[in-house]
């Protein structure tokens, strides 16, 4: 089947769509999970950096594995395509992942995941500027409103969203986390328009894993531990990373950003949904179903625009 009416063919788009969602969101709990298994402290950012680049590497390198097999010729790149996606990879996975956690340890997890959620308002907000067929209107204005507040009442839990004050190394740090991860993904769409997406995504995805593995390691960070239990958690992440990304790259390439980019509100509905799963929690609890009714009404608003052919870049 053609890749551009695959990947344009709305009822695709929203299966495709939520499910990278549901994977990331699964993250959340398997997160927790690992750091228990491999014993790292709330505070040791090395060894959370080393985690997360192992997961990271290795996703890339089975993305990689996979096109090979398709007979695809993964090494066929530029010195400027190559340095293209390794600013991708450096930018959406590596420093976007350092400034989120280590803002995260500065900062209280509700506000974090809140905060974090302004960078689909970034992605659209960037969109309107780049590209001549995004631009913003009032459903996607009031969509995202309506998706945003649907994020923070998932993230409510009894503690105050205004409490204590704000910090660039906290709050700030989150934000920018936000604003690089929403320029990554268009960065990201323009060069994947001459590029393999799915090869991009596997470069990138490795690349970041292995700044991210060299930096804990500067750190003092170190992962131990490892047991059939733990191997398989940490094989599972980086699968949902490699299945989850390279089918986001692709949605990017053949679809309008802000068509795409609605979507991450979910992200925290399913985290939370997920993480009362399967840690054990209460999944009775009104403020998913909230949220989640909101989010899909931000998202059903957004959809209402009529479709087009896609987005051009502005010359």
């Amino acid at each position: 089947m053609d890749k551009t009416k695959f990947y344009t063919n709305r009822k695709n788009i929203v299966l495709l769509a939520t499910l990278c969602c549901a994977l990331w969101g699964s993250a959340y709990p398997a997160v927790k999970v690992g750091y228990s298994l491999f014993n790292i402290g709330s505070n040791d950012i090395g060894s959370k950096l080393i985690f997360a680049g192992y997961r990271f590497a290795f996703a890339g390198l089975l993305v990689l594995l996979l096109e090979k097999t398709k007979k695809k010729n993964i090494f066929n790149f530029s010195a400027k395509q190559f340095g293209q996606v390794a600013l991708l990879g450096s930018t959406q996975t590596a420093i976007q992942y350092i400034f989120f956690y280590v803002g995260l340890a500065y900062t209280t997890g509700v506000r974090g995941s809140i905060i974090n959620g302004t960078g689909t308002f970034v992605s659209i907000i960037l969109a309107h500027f780049i590209y001549k067929n995004d631009k913003l209107n009032f459903n996607k204005i009031l969509g995202c409103v309506i998706g945003f507040i649907g994020v923070i009442i998932v993230n409510l839990n009894g503690e105050s969203i205004m409490s204590n004050s704000f910090t660039f190394n906290g709050e700030g740090f989150i934000m920018i986390a936000a604003i690089i991860f929403a320029a990554s993904a268009i960065y990201g769409k323009k060069i994947t328009q001459n590029q393999d997406a799915s090869i991009v995504t596997g470069y990138q995805l490795f690349i970041g894993g292995l700044i991210l593995t060299i930096l804990g390691l500067t750190l003092g960070g170190s992962l131990r531990g490892f047991t059939l239990k733990s191997t398989s958690l940490l094989i599972y992440m980086s699968l949902l990373s490699s299945v989850a990304f390279a089918i986001w790259a692709q949605l990017l390439k053949y679809n309008k950003v802000g068509m795409i980019s609605v979507f991450n509100f979910l992200i925290p509905v399913f985290g939370t949904l997920l993480s009362s799963i399967f840690l054990g929690e209460n999944i009775f609890d009104i403020k998913i179903l909230i949220a989640l009714i909101l989010v899909c009404l931000g998202i059903f608003l957004v959809y209402r625009v009529k479709k087009d052919t896609g987005s051009t870049l502005k010359l």
